[in-house]
């Protein structure tokens, strides 16, 4: 490219001298505008031509990347910038490795190509690269990349990568070489490359796939993980890869030096006591006098004393450590240092990337304002809230330093959606054709406001429900909500027909008290119609009760208490959520009772720790009733379906009136579940996981009935919501019991 600007500027040395510019003209250029083209020329009709601006504006054009060739001729004052452009991609394929669209798609967005695309060589040989590194990833050795253009015609072009895959190398051993205080399982809790386990294929087992670009980090990670055991004077060298390419196998050894596990000695923190009293600071430190160092409660406790400092306005303050060696007793003592430079207040809060929702929606999910003293906790919180929303796929705030004690925050978002229309159908045995439809969205014109109406209609049922909710009533602290529902239900049993009616609406008010606490209230009113008709044959037995038609109204107020402060609305991966309600029915209706409910959840993801993304879940679920006058049959617990015990069919255990005979309802239940969830597409958000299920349930007391079960999930924050896919294995079922071993659900996740 410089000989030829050389070559060009000797042509236009003498080409251009002296002579007056009458017109410029442009040719075969789409990629930029004249007016660009014009700006990046610095000359106009009138001026005379001046080859240093020339040469200087040819150099400029070829850096913007859009030419593969520009000359220029001038006749009779006419100047003429004539230009080769580079070609567009109009067909992109990828041959020969991954099968799946999506992952295709992922593909390509790593290599940075897409169809419309600009083609050139240095674009495919980069894209060649990354996918090599793919490969690599993938334990594929010595793999080939071939790049097949083809022109389509003279702006476009046809690009394929023919991908011939090299080896996949299995790990048959791995050595540790001179480890004796850790053993092989521990290493195998850090490192990517592992041996290949027996039976390699089964859930759990290793299945020894040489992962190429993970062995440079192998080191670092066993060297931190004798840290975390103490060994401060361990050292791993670089790790021996030894391949035999005949049978595609390998063996990988580590050679490691342990030293002494140290304890932990004396703990001093150096701080400016005006500002932040050392002593209490001490008491919550993870690490601890005479006990095993371990390098990542260090780590924790230099972001507990980062945050305390951090709250109390000092953002950029710094916390550097020393760990001091007695290599004779082996002993560390810690020293902390903390370097608090001065209060930051926050100057502006920019937000950008909400097309559609209102910035007074976001503001009020954030807990610093203009004006505000800066807080680490507060910032945390805030990214927190805005991610269990729902309004939004990602959220990011960064801290903009503007002065020594000015900051601003710049929080970007990327919408999701919100809105989903759903309608489907089916055809059962029992309920024949069904159809369902909804409509919702949990953010109506970028407003909060969450508004949804759906049916489900089939031969045996119709349901409606209507419901409106605000999570911030007039942007404060205060939310509501307003649910109208009227359902048509019809029960086939062995020897009667239930034809049963509710008709009612709810109302509920809260508020936020303090950071992630709500409490609240909601009141319930319904009318319930109960119709049975018996076979003409079936004879009654005079010593038993039996329904009889029946209509009665509920009429609840129920207070409740929650705390949530998970960091995401579909898919949470820290944080807990606990809630407890009392329902007081009998004021003013014919139901007449307390139902105490209480649930708990946990989440906690294990990237930090492994540096993995699974996501371990537990939730339980206890609740109670007492009979204060009457307790209808609609009013018992049952226990069953997906959200209490996945296995069983929905209302599996409790009072099931087979025969028509009344039963007394069931008042206590407890259901609990674990759950570890894996990633499978993450850019689609779909993901699996394993689980295990345990319930009780009984009249009067909890162990009555007590069931268990295991299982797979499959589930998909899809455009119309949560989605479920559940294949369930009962443990312990007994004759007679309603199992399911699948079930689908919509809407809801753990």
């Amino acid at each position: 490219m410089k000989k030829r600007l050389t070559l060009l500027s000797i042509a236009l040395a003498s080409l251009l001298h002296a002579e007056q510019i009458n017109s410029i003209e442009y040719i075969n250029l789409t990629k930029i505008s004249s007016k660009i083209a014009d700006e990046t020329l610095g000359l106009k009709p009138g001026e005379e031509l001046d080859v240093n601006k020339v040469n200087k504006a040819l150099k400029e054009f070829y850096k913007f990347g859009y030419f593969d060739d520009i000359s220029v001729k001038t006749n009779n004052g006419k100047l003429q910038f004539i230009f080769q452009e580079k070609p567009s991609i109009a067909n992109l394929e990828i041959n020969g490795y991954k099968s799946r669209e999506e992952d295709i798609d992922s593909l390509k967005a790593l290599m940075g190509l897409k169809k419309g695309s600009m083609y050139s060589t240095q674009r495919a040989n980069k894209a060649k690269k990354v996918l090599l590194s793919e490969l690599e990833k993938d334990g594929y050795i010595n793999s080939i990349v071939e790049v097949e253009v083809e022109p389509i015609n003279q702006s476009s072009v046809s690009v394929v990568f023919n991908v011939n895959k090299g080896d996949e190398i299995i790990i048959k051993k791995v050595n540790y070489i001179g480890a004796n205080k850790l053993d092989a399982s521990d290493f195998e809790n850090v490192t990517a490359n592992k041996e290949e386990d027996f039976i390699s294929w089964w859930f759990g087992q290793n299945d020894g796939e040489l992962k190429l670009d993970q062995l440079d980090y192998e080191k670092p990670r066993i060297n931190d993980l004798y840290f975390q055991n103490g060994y401060l004077d361990a050292k791993v060298k670089d790790p021996f890869l030894k391949v035999d390419f005949a049978s595609n196998q390998a063996r990988l050894d580590f050679f490691i030096e342990e030293g002494e596990q140290y304890t932990t000695n004396s703990i001093k923190i150096y701080v400016d006591e005006s500002i932040l009293k050392s002593k209490d600071l001490y008491p919550d430190l993870e690490l601890k006098k005479d006990r095993t160092f371990n390098i990542s409660k260090l780590r924790n406790d230099v972001d507990f004393i980062k945050t305390k400092i951090s709250d109390l306005g000092y953002a950029f303050a710094q916390v550097k450590y020393d760990i001091k060696k007695d290599e004779k007793n082996a002993k560390a003592d810690i020293v902390f240092n903390v370097i608090p430079g001065k209060k930051v207040y926050i100057n502006d809060v920019k937000i950008s990337g909400n097309s559609r929702t209102l910035d007074r929606v976001i503001r009020r999910n954030i807990y610093l304002a203009p004006g505000d003293l800066f807080s680490l906790t507060d910032y945390k919180d805030s990214i927190s809230k805005l991610k269990r929303t729902g309004y939004f796929d990602k959220v990011q705030v960064e801290q903009k330093r503007i002065s020594e004690d000015r900051m601003d925050l710049a929080v970007k978002v990327v919408e999701a959606r919100t809105g989903n229309i759903i309608l489907g159908g089916g055809y059962g045995s029992y309920d024949k054709m069904m159809v369902n439809a909804a409509i919702s969205d949990n953010n109506i014109f970028g407003s909060g406001l969450g508004v949804s109406l759906s049916t489900e209609l089939s031969a045996k049922e119709s349901d409606f429900m209507f419901k409106l909710t605000n999570p911030s009533i007039n942007d404060s602290k205060y939310n509501g909500d307003i649910e109208i529902h009227n359902q048509d239900t019809e029960i086939d049993r062995d020897n009667y027909e239930l034809n049963k009616k509710a008709v009612g609406f709810s109302v509920g008010i809260g508020k936020e008290f303090f950071r992630n606490f709500y409490a609240g209230a909601r009141y319930r009113l319904d009318f319930i119609d109960e119709s049975y008709d018996y076979d003409d044959d079936f004879k009654k037995d005079p010593t038993k009760e039996y329904y009889d038609d029946t209509d009665y109204v509920t009429s609840s107020v129920t207070p409740y208490l929650k705390f949530d402060n998970t960091d995401d609305f579909y898919l949470p991966r820290n944080g807990i959520k606990v809630g407890t309600s009392l329902e007081v029915a009998g004021l003013g209706g014919d139901s007449k009772y307390l139902k105490s409910s209480s649930y708990f959840k946990y989440f906690y993801s294990l990237e930090d720790a492994f540096d993995l993304d699974w996501i371990f879940r537990y939730k339980a679920n206890l609740k109670m009733i007492v009979d204060n006058g009457q307790i209808n049959q609609g009013d018992s617990l049952y226990l069953g379906g997906p959200k209490t015990l996945r296995g069983f069919k929905s209302y599996a255990f409790g009072p099931d009136n087979d025969d028509g005979v009344r039963e007394d309802p069931y008042k206590k239940l407890y259901a609990n579940s674990v759950e570890l969830s894996f990633p499978l597409v993450a850019s689609a958000k779909m993901r699996w996981g394993v689980f295990y299920d345990y319930g009780m349930i009984g009249e009067d007391s909890f162990s009555q009935i007590k069931r268990s079960s295991t299982g797979a999930i499959f589930e998909w924050v899809s455009p119309v919501g949560p989605l479920q896919l559940i294949f369930a294995k009962p443990i312990d079922d007994k004759s007679g019991d309603d199992t399911s071993s699948f079930e689908f659900s919509l809407g809801s996740s753990f």
